[in-house]
């Protein structure tokens, strides 16, 4: 008897019958390679664009409302309009931030006229025009002229690339009210009993007026 006892086949046939065995019972032959599970890698989702009120994101409005209407305004970013830039004639800059949306289009929306400010600069008490706006209710509040209300300390601070002819800054700004808005028939009344607001205004170049040919010479008439 050979030294494997009762078995008499050498090594290499007991290992064709092991793999044999092992396939027959559902388990890969010695020669098969496994190859582990490979979990694929999904691309990162592209950052969101930035929307509300400033694309960089800290715009927000605070105010206290008195009157016909009690209001604690408490907007974010996110939830905001925003729109500012000089004045027509400027001499200031306009500000209009809106709230969020309460449904059918309805906003609550503050626009500010504020006197005396230029690009770039900081300010310190300057007279201030408010208006509320109710969009989509057809109702306005004025103080009706800058002698009501007071934008007590404003900074600004550039956003995105230097330079171009529309320029972004960020605009930080705080004030007051000393007499109230009131309708068109004077029949309603709030009183803005304080602001502070972040929000953005955009400076852009005035196109310089096309250059007129000069006046060509009259030609004196031939004599016949």
């Amino acid at each position: 008897m050979s030294a494997l006892g009762p078995f008499r086949y050498g090594p290499a046939r007991v290992l064709i019958v092991l793999a044999t065995a092992g396939a027959a019972a559902g388990a890969p032959p010695w020669s098969a390679a496994v190859t582990p599970a490979v979990t694929p890698k999904v691309a990162p989702a592209p950052a969101a664009i930035g929307v509300g009120c400033i694309a960089e994101g800290g715009g927000n409005l605070h105010a206290r409302l008195r009157g016909s209407l009690d209001l604690d305004l408490d907007w974010a970013n996110v939830d905001m309009l925003c729109d500012g830039e000089l004045r027509p004639d400027g001499t200031g800059l306009r500000v209009s931030i809106a709230g969020p949306d309460r449904g059918a289009g309805r906003r609550v929306r503050l626009v500010f006229g504020i006197s005396g400010v230029r690009e770039g600069t900081a300010a310190q008490g300057r007279p201030t025009n408010l208006t509320l706006v109710f969009d989509g209710e057809q109702r306005i509040f004025s103080t009706r002229g800058d002698q009501n209300c007071v934008t007590d300390q404003l900074s600004q601070e550039r956003l995105g690339t230097p330079g171009g002819a529309a320029r972004r800054w960020r605009i930080n700004g705080r004030g007051f009210c000393l007499r109230p808005a009131a309708t068109i028939k004077q029949d309603a009344r709030i009183l803005v009993s304080r602001f502070d607001f972040t929000t953005q205004v955009t400076f852009r170049d005035t196109p310089a007026a096309p250059a007129l040919d000069p006046p060509r010479p009259v030609q004196p008439a031939r004599a016949r």
